[in-house]
């Protein structure tokens, strides 16, 4: 196939090129070291034919603390994306198959397991927000051009040299500041992005919305003894839970205070998502987080 990958550079995308790009002819595009180099927010890009897209790119691993950075959430996410379809439309012809990178931040859930494909949206924060409304946008572009619609729900992304907050966890165990909360018992969904990039071609034909997981859901626990024990460190240090829950109310009446009672909510509930559907029509066979994640030797 002929196939365009926005978001090449990111993290998911080096993995999707990694496992691709020798199968099949790939044609980046993206602000810098691209191979069709366009700013999605100001511009429509020049396409040729491709049989399938896949959009990878987008803005995530910050919180936002003026109007103007909740803004750029929807001019990646949201404009960008209406900009790359528009950039489609004007092809010699449409795509075969659109494959939509999306994020399980859009149930806007911050405790719960088994949580299926079916659940609301409700998330109102921006990331969560941007990802509802250019899902959408997506939808309806491919019922409209009559293009296989593929979207991709994901979790915590798993890797050699992650970003966001599982590479602030890994650079904490290593420094000896991270420790878990109340035990560490919560458990969260999350998936290698090397498996997540190994699918994607058995989207092509089928189509649909799905939740990405390993189905096995690692504690908070496990996964830091898992880091720890590559790093060689022997053990991670647990504040229990009574003295974590004074700190989190002192939190609440000092703005910066690293924890508050809403973030003891949600690291110490359990977090966890339904892949059912994945698994019964894409054969989804992930490997579990704990048997394949390997640090990168180069990690920082």
């Amino acid at each position: 196939m002929k196939i365009l990958i926005t978001g090449a550079s990111g993290f998911l995308g080096k993995e999707i090129v990694r496992e691709i790009a020798n199968e099949h002819t790939l044609v980046s595009l993206g602000r810098h070291s691209a191979d069709i180099e366009v700013d999605l927010f100001f511009q429509i890009p020049k396409l040729d034919f491709f049989d399938l897209v896949i959009h990878a790119a987008g803005k995530a691993h910050s919180v936002p603390k003026t109007a103007a950075e909740k803004q750029e959430f929807f001019n990646v996410n949201v404009v960008g994306t209406e900009n790359l379809l528009k950039g489609l439309e004007e092809a010699p012809s449409l795509p075969k198959s659109f494959v939509f990178i999306s994020s399980v931040s859009v149930y806007g859930i911050e405790s719960g397991t088994n949580i299926n494909e079916s659940c609301h949206l409700n998330a109102t924060d921006p990331y969560g927000l941007s990802k509802i409304q250019a899902e959408q946008i997506v939808k309806d572009w491919c019922t409209k051009n009559n293009v296989t619609c593929s979207i991709l729900r994901l979790p915590l992304l798993v890797g050699s040299n992650p970003p966001g907050n599982l590479g602030a966890m890994i650079r904490g165990i290593k420094k000896g500041y991270y420790f878990n909360i109340a035990g560490g018992a919560a458990r969260k969904s999350m998936v290698m992005a090397e498996d997540v990039a190994k699918i994607i071609p058995k989207l092509t034909e089928l189509g649909g919305v799905y939740n990405l997981t390993d189905g096995y859901h690692p504690s908070f626990n496990k996964l830091s003894k898992h880091i720890a024990n590559q790093l060689g460190k022997k053990n991670v240090p647990n504040m229990p839970k009574p003295i974590a829950v004074l700190l989190a109310r002192i939190g609440d009446l000092i703005p910066k205070f690293p924890l508050n009672s809403g973030k003891f909510f949600k690291i110490t509930s359990d977090l966890t998502f339904n892949d059912d559907s994945a698994r019964s029509l894409l054969d989804w066979s992930p490997r579990p987080v704990l048997e394949a994640f390997k640090l990168s030797q180069s990690f920082p």
